[in-house]
């Protein structure tokens, strides 16, 4: 009987300690997914970060590596200097990367670092409990705003694919979804060119996943599903933000 469907080489048969609905597991096939399409297992390295993907080393069949808090970017940065011939990839929440860990992430881009970073933008602080993220929402409640986030107070939600698109040096840089076939369809496409991007030596590609988070948002699956589409997407809107390549060829 033909195979038509069973998981991805690139993933361990590690039972995932994510939450129920949590879309993590759907972003980590399609990230291990992309290495097999791209037949890179054996010689990628992957960077695991502190968030809800603290404990990606076991669930993904490369080299995997953990640093500390927001670093990750830093880390990938070294190990592609050292080791050019791998294929390097960290795998970061919004906390991580868009507040601790928010220089490594702009630098790494303006220096065009040829690693592939996968952002997952949940719009909360989701392994600490449920506190406001840099990603929260205006008017979100959270732990540490039980009335809402107050822009006044709070500032601005940062939208990382626009900040870093107005950057010179990054090759590729695109938001997508999680939250329903058409739009997984598509995140599938689009990881799979970030990370080909890095093996064709082309430079920095970042790909942000919005993602649910039914535990934290106090939400049942079916209903942060709901969420991401009805305000998510609306505030994140989803595309192609830069595409180095492409604006050459299109000159």
């Amino acid at each position: 009987m033909a195979i038509v469907f069973q998981k991805p080489k690139s993933l361990t048969d590690a039972e995932l300690h994510y939450c129920p609905g949590c879309t993590h597991g759907i972003i980590h096939r399609l990230v291990a997914e992309a290495i097999d399409t791209l037949g890179i297992e054996g010689k990628t390295i992957g960077v695991a970060p502190v968030g809800c993907a603290v404990m990606a080393y076991n669930y993904f069949a490369c080299d995997m590596v953990e640093a500390a808090h927001g670093r990750a970017p830093a880390v990938a940065t070294g190990i592609k200097r050292a080791r050019p011939e791998n294929i390097v990839f960290s795998y970061q929440g919004d906390g991580d990367l868009a507040s601790i860990g928010m220089a490594e992430t702009v630098h790494s881009a303006t220096r065009n670092e040829n690693i592939t970073i996968i952002f997952v933008n949940n719009a909360i602080y989701g392994m600490t409990g449920g506190q406001m993220a840099p990603t929260s929402l205006p008017g979100q409640v959270t732990q540490t705003s039980p009335y809402g986030r107050d822009v006044a107070t709070a500032g601005y939600p940062i939208k990382v694919c626009e900040m870093l698109s107005a950057l010179d040096a990054p090759e590729y840089i695109a938001r997508v979804a999680v939250n329903n076939v058409k739009n997984v369809r598509n995140a599938k496409a689009v990881i799979e060119k970030a990370f080909r991007n890095q093996v064709e030596g082309k430079g920095f590609s970042l790909v942000e996943v919005i993602s649910s988070c039914p535990t934290n948002w106090g939400m049942t699956p079916d209903k942060a599903l709901e969420w991401v589409e009805e305000k998510m997407i609306p505030y994140y809107p989803l595309g192609v933000y830069r595409d180095k390549s492409a604006e050459k060829e299109a000159e």
